[in-house]
């Protein structure tokens, strides 16, 4: 035997490794409408980029016939590659392996490839497609997840992680999604759940299918466990590739930025017509965002969890921000724990990479009742009180019409550290609208009047004009300056060039106690 017979040889087990769980069962994953998860990475990364690492690892388990059992690269394939030129590293999991089970050298693989994505700075992306834990491997398996699990949380904030769900992620297998930035899933063929439908029916009686207990549409607009959707797995593959064009490659970089062909007219004369001037009327926040920002660059997160708050990655002259919004068309925009925890959570991931973080505001107040306050709103309410005041990014505040109360407080006022804050004339900034607040200052006046419901919209109108206005804040130097509407794009520009070189030096610290 020579060196090209040993040559041949190693092109033999790596054409075998390559094949998975062989043609009959890639068959299956096709059949299902999956890619397998060589598929995936190709579709993913830049063509001929890709390299394997550890494709020939082996389980050492011989119990249960295990030790006459082959699991071709051990049921995941890593390495790293690039996108759109830049470098990331990732695992894929091969559904046609042991249905793709994590084991001990399975876990193995995917710690090995996201120790070197954190060494060098790099983003990380799983692409999920996993049974579980492998049975026969015992509690190897469980310290397998928990070596992953372990590193998505101390690189958390050092490197952007991403998940893709594409097929079933059950059990202990969803902790490690869920530490991560991003969670992306497939409809219809992607499910996350901690017990499945067979457990939950044995030991509650409650009957469920799969898709309608962890699927796609229920965790992006129910749970807010995944942050986007998508139809197809390339759609859901082209959504990585979308994200990752708005962040840096990890914690010490900054976005970098596009450069814009032509020199845009900033002046938006559409903002007047897009805000209504009464204050009660509703519209759609995404119509102003539309017009603030570099046009067809708003890629929203969480879009069907938490709709009375909008969040997002979006580009202003060329420059990558974060964006927080209050939603008017749903709940007046007001604040719950579900978009509490939204913004929150994207408020962070933008403190972690440098990203400027600019908040839209038209808020009535923290939504009340006897379900939210039971559930915690004053806990998950002081999560957007700490994030904001955590974030030593530029942080901007636009104030479109409302800002009531606690709520004008914890959205990113000048007291929690805003750089700065901007409001439109025809901002109302109180401690309350002006009918509460008539209601209660002039109680007397109204109970004793001949027509009350005149002199209750009189003083509704008195409060309005001395107290529901920019204008005070401005003097008080709550507000830096009052705009034109128009302008609004203007002043951001100017805005994010001028903080452009922010920095901010903390007490130290472990680290902080967000109200979890």
């Amino acid at each position: 035997m020579d060196i090209f017979d040993k040559i041949n040889e190693l092109y033999d087990k790596r054409r075998s490794v390559e094949l998975g769980g062989g043609d009959e069962r890639i068959d299956k994953q096709h059949a299902k409408g999956k890619l397998t998860a060589r598929e995936r990475i190709e579709y993913l990364l830049d063509n001929g980029s890709f390299v394997e690492l550890n494709p020939f690892i082996e389980h050492r388990v011989s119990d249960f016939g295990m030790d006459s059992a082959t699991a071709k690269g051990e049921g995941v394939v890593t390495g790293y590659g690039k996108i759109n030129g830049k470098p990331v590293y990732l695992f894929a999991q091969d559904f046609t392996v042991y249905g793709g089970a994590l084991g001990e050298m399975h876990g193995r693989k995917i710690a090995n490839v996201m120790d070197l994505a954190a060494e060098n700075g790099v983003p990380f992306i799983g692409l999920n497609d996993s049974g579980g834990a492998r049975i026969q491997e015992g509690v190897s398996s469980l310290d397998g997840y928990g070596q992953v699990f372990y590193r998505n949380s101390i690189y958390s904030g050092v490197i952007p992680q991403i998940s893709v769900i594409m097929g079933p992620s059950a059990g202990g297998a969803v902790y490690s999604p869920a530490i991560t930035d991003f969670v992306i899933m497939v409809e219809k063929t992607s499910q996350m759940f901690i017990t499945g439908p067979k457990v939950i029916e044995t030991v509650t009686g409650e009957k469920i299918s799969s898709e309608a207990l962890g699927g796609a549409a229920i965790h992006n607009s129910t749970s807010g466990n995944a942050h986007m959707q998508a139809a197809t797995e390339e759609e859901a593959l082209d959504y990585v590739k979308q994200l990752l064009s708005y962040l840096p490659a990890n914690s010490k970089e900054k976005p970098s930025e596009l450069p814009l062909e032509e020199d845009l007219n900033d002046y938006r004369s559409e903002l007047t017509d897009v805000v209504p001037f009464n204050s009660v009327r509703p519209y759609d926040v995404k119509k102003v965002i539309e017009q603030v920002v570099d046009e067809n660059s708003f890629f929203e997160i969480h879009a069907q969890f938490a709709k009375n708050i909008v969040v997002g990655f979006a580009r202003i002259k060329g420059r990558t921000v974060g964006l927080v919004c209050n939603q008017p068309k749903y709940m007046a925009g007001g604040l719950d724990i579900d978009s509490s925890d939204k913004a929150a959570r994207f408020i962070r991931f933008c403190d972690c990479f440098q990203i400027p973080i600019i908040t839209f505001e038209d808020v009535t107040g923290f939504f009340p009742g006897v379900k939210q306050e039971h559930g915690g709103i004053i806990r998950h309410g002081a999560k957007i009180l700490y994030a904001y005041s955590e974030a030593t990014v530029p942080k901007i505040t636009v104030i479109t019409r409302k800002a009531y109360g606690g709520a004008y407080v914890a959205l990113n006022s000048k007291s929690i550290g805003a750089d700065l804050v901007y409001a439109w004339p025809n901002a109302e900034i109180a401690v309350m609208g002006p009918e509460g607040a008539a209601n209660i200052i002039f109680a007397k006046d109204i109970a004793e009047s001949d027509n009350p419901e005149v002199t209750r919209q009189e003083k509704i109108e008195t409060y309005r004009e001395k107290f529901a206005n920019p204008y005070i804040a401005a003097g008080l130097g709550m507000v830096d300056d009052v705009i034109d509407p128009r302008e609004t794009r203007i002043k951001l520009v100017q805005a994010l060039e001028m903080l452009q070189n922010k920095t901010v030096q903390r007490p130290a610290k472990k680290h902080g106690n967000i109200p979890l």
